[in-house]
């Protein structure tokens, strides 16, 4: 309705009504219609069963690749576990090999300052005979 034509309340109402009286006679007539609302009711059921078809497809892809995931998890922790086992082995051999060097260089220094101990000794027992 355009603002210059001014037409009276009444005009306005009676436009009103026909309007939703034509919209409920459509409405009654679509929903008279029995074949067109089968065949609409056939395509929903078609899409909701392909949907659920699809539904389970994607299910069963979901549990294959949580499977495949799971299988590779547990693939990657044994090398890990296979890993830390090689790096501690390997840090205990480091470690009893470092302690085997300790040992003989303590020995070995041991000796060398028993034989220095030793040869004072023995000048401090040839200076105590010269002496004498």
């Amino acid at each position: 309705m355009s603002f210059q034509e001014s037409t009276g309340l009444s005009e306005r109402q009676k436009n009103a009504a026909a309007a939703k009286q034509a919209m409920l006679e459509k409405f009654r007539a679509a929903s008279q219609d029995k074949e067109a609302i089968a065949k609409r009711e056939a395509e929903r059921t078609k899409v909701a069963d392909a949907r659920k078809v699809r539904e389970a497809e994607k299910a069963e892809q979901r549990k294959v690749r949580d499977a495949e995931l799971a299988a590779q998890a547990a693939r990657q922790a044994e090398l890990d576990a296979q890993k830390k086992r090689e790096e501690e082995e390997l840090a205990a051999k480091t470690q009893a090999e470092e302690a085997e060097a300790a040992t003989a260089l303590a020995a070995s220094q041991k000796a060398a300052r028993d034989e220095r101990y030793a040869a004072r000794k023995a000048a401090q027992k040839k200076k105590k005979r010269r002496g004498l």
